[in-house]
């Protein structure tokens, strides 16, 4: 039985007498062996990655809302200048949002100062936090300055009056329409952005007439929450507020040489993070080499879906971008219908993107490493023939040399 399938034996054993072993023969066997080595690691670490299947298809989601999350310093614009808007397709104003906007105050370092974190309102009141708790059980009611109506009874802080003016849909000068410009007289106006120090900021000086406010920065960062549809949403110098269905800042009382609207982006995201994400605006650099500039970012969002191997998926988005910039000039023009900051407007794209993680396929690395480690052996095997028939050649020659 063994004779008979020793008779299917492809691979015929030649006797050790018979075998010659040479240098060339044991350093191409060495390189490849080392070669096979590196090409089977490098297969190895490839079928243990995890394949990314994308697939195209109309989003026909409904009734969804979006993530915006943005971390933007401005080095040498003050807090107390930047209102943040979001506006709809329709141009009117979210009211809806839901969202953890804060502003940071920050020195000319780039250093926050310390304990001065305020809450960004967005045509709502922004929950009170303990100082303000500690403010309004001090002055739990006072007077609107007119606005008063029966949502707003009375307001308790400064931004209760901003709301209350922004209900009756009138600018909001907290210094130019209740209080006379000179020091001595600024108790006299709006006792809680005086209070809280926001009637300050738009004067751009203290009560002692410095410009300490003025040698600041102001970090914004937080999250949106918006309706799925295309809108936008700015940082912008001055009061905004509603009058006549159209989005107005009042610019009263604000520097004009002092809004240079240099900022970084750190971070723009629409929705969550998955991996291999690209934001391309996160730690991006604008400079406004004028002195009031307007920096305009188009950009087209794209819903996607990543499902992971354990089959849980992300539902998010990611965007592409245009960047225009624009001096502005004549701001002080009521014909201007311009002004300087920062504005994102964005529209959702029609098609998803779905990527899908798979495991790479075992037969598929099998046959990878049994065709390297093949290809690699036969290639070897050839150049070890023609080294050792070369140095056959070369030996038979000599020795024909030395003979005539």
């Amino acid at each position: 039985m063994s004779a008979q399938i020793k008779r299917f034996d492809a691979y015929a054993k030649t006797l050790d007498d018979f075998r010659v072993r040479t240098t060339s023969g044991g350093l191409v066997t060495i390189s490849s062996t080392l070669i096979i080595l590196i090409i089977f690691y490098i297969q190895l670490q490839y079928y243990l990655t995890t394949d990314i299947e994308q697939v195209l298809f109309v989003d026909t989601s409904r009734q969804e809302k979006m993530n915006i999350t943005i971390d933007i310093c401005y080095p040498v614009l003050p807090c107390s200048y930047l209102t943040i808007d979001a506006i709809d397709i329709s141009g009117e104003a979210q009211t809806d949002i839901v969202h953890n906007l804060y502003k940071t105050r920050l020195d000319l370092d780039g250093k926050p100062i310390a304990s001065d974190v305020t809450k960004v309102e967005l045509q709502r009141i922004p929950k009170i936090n303990a100082t303000q708790e500690s403010s309004t059980t001090a002055h739990a009611c006072e007077s609107c300055y007119g606005a008063e109506s029966d949502t707003y009874k009375c307001c308790s802080t400064c931004d209760e009056v901003k709301a209350a003016y922004r209900t009756k849909g009138w600018s909001f000068d907290p210094i130019e329409d209740f209080v006379s410009t000179t020091p001595q007289k600024l108790k006299s106006g709006v006792a809680q952005c005086i209070r809280e120090g926001q009637a300050v900021g738009l004067l751009g000086s203290n009560e002692n007439g410095d410009l300490s406010q003025m040698q600041e920065g102001c970090l914004v960062h937080g999250h949106l929450e918006v309706n799925k549809v295309a809108g936008n949403f700015h940082i912008a110098p001055g009061q905004s507020f509603q009058q006549h269905h159209v989005h107005i800042h009042s610019l009263k009382n604000i520097r004009l040489n002092m809004l240079n609207t240099t900022h970084y982006i750190n971070h723009l995201s629409f929705g969550q993070h998955f991996p291999s994400q690209v934001n391309p605006l996160a730690d991006t650099k604008q400079i406004a080499n004028a002195s009031a500039v307007l920096f305009h970012y188009y950009i087209k969002v794209v819903p996607s879906t990543y499902v992971f191997l354990n089959k849980t998926e992300i539902k998010t988005n990611q965007y592409s971008v245009t960047k225009h910039q624009k001096p502005i000039h004549n701001i002080a023009d009521n014909n201007n219908h311009q002004l300087p900051g920062t504005f994102f407007t964005y529209e959702i794209s029609a098609i998803m993107v779905k990527f899908v993680e798979r495991q790479r396929s075992l037969a598929q690395f099998l046959t990878s490493s049994c065709a390297i480690i093949g290809g690699v052996f036969t290639v070897s095997s050839l150049i070890d023939a023609f080294l050792y028939r070369g140095g056959c050649l070369f030996r038979q020659k000599m020795e024909i040399g030395k003979a005539t």
